[in-house]
């Protein structure tokens, strides 16, 4: 018998990937988790239902998530890390000699436990000893702080269930007041595409933009995401994305990447005009 993963990302439009093998499943007191084997993708991940991390394209996401604050400020030393259990943003932090200490805050302790079961290409420096997991609140995690952190990540699912929260001006504010003087955040800033994505992803820039003195929007091509075209967003207190991109900097540290490199840093600003206009006009 064929099986078939199933995402839905519209009412009219879905996208299919064929299983060898359902390895595990498991429905913790905050959502559903899957984890697949397929040809074509390697092991995958989901959380209800919709696609998280697999083998193959994971290092788009990490990547551009990690190194492009990284290449503006190669400085930062303290990193507060919000969802992410998978493991992708911290293994990338990692290669940073200069970064002293990696908070990880994930509300669901099973999914950093499956993964490192089940997806050690993800989560495999986890154990590094600057790494500190905890298994906690994000969103109230972050009120402890006062001017801590150099670089705030928020590596989250989309604003339902767990993830709805985190994208919230409350939390952004907070996440302002956790950050140093030259702090900066990043945060996942779903897609312009679909009518539900390109919503959020509207009411999070306006939220972002009256808070924080820069913010920028940044795209990146993620194959087993809908519509394949997605973005972050970079909020900083003082750091503009494009004239304080330390290039050479970086280049100097020598980290072998996949995806990311000077060019596409500066590339991944220069939005289509679409999204631009959207953003224009974002509002809360």
């Amino acid at each position: 018998m064929t099986i078939w993963y199933s995402e839905n990302y519209t009412e009219n439009c879905k996208f299919d990937i064929k299983v060898n093998r359902h390895i595990y499943s498991e429905q913790t007191p905050f959502q559903k988790i899957d984890f697949f084997e397929s040809e074509e993708f390697g092991t995958f991940f989901t959380l209800d239902g919709f696609m998280m991390v697999n083998e193959k394209d994971e290092f788009i996401y990490h990547e551009m998530i990690v190194h492009v604050p990284m290449a503006v400020n190669p400085e930062i030393k303290r990193v507060l890390v919000i969802g992410g259990g998978d493991g992708g943003t911290v293994r990338e932090l990692t290669r940073y000699e200069g970064i002293e200490l990696i908070d990880l805050v994930e509300i669901d302790e099973r999914v950093v436990r499956l993964c490192q079961e089940y997806l050690p290409i993800t989560a495999s420096k986890l154990d590094d000893s600057r790494v500190r997991m905890h298994f906690e609140d994000g969103i109230e995690f972050v009120k402890k702080y006062d001017g801590y952190y150099d670089l705030i990540i928020v590596d989250s699912t989309d604003p339902i269930g767990p993830g709805e929260g985190l994208f919230t001006i409350d939390f952004y504010n907070n996440c302002y007041k956790a950050l140093n003087d030259r702090g900066i955040l990043i945060n996942q800033h779903e897609s312009p595409y679909y009518e539900n994505d390109a919503q959020e992803m509207k009411r999070a820039h306006a939220k972002l933009k009256n808070i924080f003195e820069i913010t920028k929007v940044y795209q990146y091509h993620m194959p087993t995401y809908a519509s394949g075209h997605w973005l972050f967003g970079f909020a900083s207190k003082v750091y503009d994305p494009i004239s304080d991109h330390k290039d050479k900097e970086w280049e100097r540290l020598g980290l072998i990447t996949k995806y990311y490199n000077s060019n596409i840093h500066v590339g991944s600003f220069m939005l289509p005009t679409y999204v631009q206009k959207m953003l224009e006009n974002a509002q809360i």
